[in-house]
């Protein structure tokens, strides 16, 4: 039996430095055994099915790939179908009437307590709010991500220490769950 994950990679592709081809990274994947291998813009998303495997060492193994044929570290998160449909389906922000650039999730790759975030004063950062979920933080902000004092704060090493973090839009993260989801191949 074949499961259908999505890769998420951090940092790659932006602002000039760390490129990753989609091309190559969809041949990277296939030669790694992995079957479906999709990938959805330039910005670090990729889909593939394994017979086999867990996200942790599925993460690992793309990771340490990507180092030995690109050069340089890539954090990466590997989630599959259930999951990212469990994070659309928990959001607690009122995704339909919102912009997609309004509303991201940050995937974390452990779990995260709250103590991490307990020295934000949210009410300061309003209308911005978050929200914390299973490995993943809900971020409302309605001026969008380039604009948000609050997820400047989110991403501080103090909130990051320890865990990967990586951050989509809304039309991503529902986007993934669409690709990822049975008989979505091809």
């Amino acid at each position: 039996m074949t499961t259908t994950y999505a890769a998420l990679l951090r940092g790659i592709n932006v602002g000039g430095s760390r490129k990753v081809p989609m091309a190559d990274l969809r041949a990277l994947l296939e030669e790694l055994g992995y079957g479906e291998v999709r990938t959805h813009l330039q910005s670090g998303q990729a889909v593939f099915s394994a017979g086999s495997g867990d996200e942790e060492s599925l993460a690992a193994g793309l990771a340490a790939a990507i180092e030995r044929r690109f050069g340089f570290a890539v954090d990466v998160i590997v989630r599959d179908h259930a999951y990212l449909r469990a994070v659309v389906d928990a959001c607690p922000f009122p995704a339909a009437e919102l912009a997609p650039r309004q509303l991201h999730v940050t995937y974390f790759s452990a779990p995260v307590d709250a103590g991490r975030f307990a020295h934000i004063d949210q009410a300061a950062c309003l209308p911005e709010e978050f929200r914390l979920g299973d490995r993943a933080l809900y971020l409302y902000a309605p001026n969008g991500l380039g604009r948000s004092k609050l997820a400047e704060l989110l991403s501080r090493p103090r909130v990051t220490k320890g865990v990967v973090a990586t951050t989509r839009n809304w039309n991503t993260v529902v986007k993934l769950v669409e690709l990822t989801a049975p008989g979505a191949a091809g």
